[in-house]
């Protein structure tokens, strides 16, 4: 008997459901977030935050309590098992993602290397 799960392979905190959902609100959209892995930064890669109108084939949607985020097939191999937070720190407040595949990140918590 094969197992069933509902596990997606990228999570969504609670904290970045409410920044998306604010977002989305402030903006007059009910639309998703995009996030992406580009080639570059200080560490190899670096994450990209966009906004879309539409899913795309082969992105793989996290819902959580209404927000909604796209990550393309590309970028979901160097993310999988990742939790998309957003942090209010005395810093600053920002999405972060915390990726166990990356083995250096950058001060700036936008790159990271594998």
């Amino acid at each position: 008997m094969t197992e069933i799960t509902t596990e997606t392979p990228v999570t969504l905190s609670a904290s970045a459901a409410k920044q998306i959902n604010a977002i989305m609100k402030k903006m007059g959209k009910t639309d998703f977030l995009r996030v992406a892995v580009e080639g570059g930064g200080c560490s190899g890669f670096s994450y990209k935050f966009d906004f879309a109108e539409s899913a795309n084939e082969d992105d793989l949607v996290i819902e959580r309590d209404g927000a909604r985020v796209l990550v393309d097939e590309m970028s979901l191999e160097f993310i999988t098992g990742s939790e998309i937070d957003y942090t209010n720190e005395l810093i600053g407040s920002a999405f972060k993602i915390n990726n166990p595949n990356a083995t250096a990140n950058c001060g700036c918590g936008t790159s990271f290397g594998i």
